[in-house]
């Protein structure tokens, strides 16, 4: 959805994601499962940091990257400077497709519809105080999603969904 929105405003996607793998030189799931999450958050808020600074595009936060406090402050300066700060929301119901709960994401094996639940409870207080706007994705194909996002948001003002 980021890259579409990228491309609907002819501006450069940027995924912290795919940042905190080069830096590692590893898939995320592997940065988990040898060194840990705390060394994984630790790039990723790096990567957050850095990408805010830097990056004048679209951006795309991995979900737990709102969570470090760290992180927060610099969404909040970013919007402060009127960035926009989008959150994705989705119902349980309509993530599991979307997700597939495989194992490329560490946090959710197990009972992954159970995690995911619980992480979802535990982070969308965080994820609506940060953004600076919400998009209820149920139902939406990532095309609508990204125009529902362009639509009253000037593509001059990147955004950091």
């Amino acid at each position: 959805m980021a890259r579409l929105l990228s491309q609907r405003w002819d501006l450069v996607h940027r995924d912290t994601d795919t940042d905190v793998e080069e830096t590692a030189g590893k898939p995320v799931s592997e940065i988990f499962f040898d060194d840990g999450e705390p060394a994984f958050r630790a790039l990723e808020r790096e990567a957050v940091t850095s990408a805010l600074a830097l990056h004048d595009g679209v951006l795309s936060l991995g979900g737990g990257a709102v969570l470090d406090v760290h992180s927060q402050e610099a969404l909040a300066a970013y919007a402060r400077e009127g960035g926009e700060v989008v959150f994705l929301d989705v119902s349980l119901a309509h993530a599991a497709p979307r997700v597939g709960f495989n194992r490329s994401r560490p946090l959710l094996l197990g009972n992954p519809r159970a995690k995911w639940q619980a992480l979802m409870e535990a982070r969308r207080p965080v994820y609506t105080t940060v953004a600076t706007r919400t998009v209820l994705t149920d139902g939406l194909s990532p095309a609508q999603v990204a125009a529902t996002i362009a639509d009253g948001i000037d593509p001059s003002t990147p955004t950091a969904p």
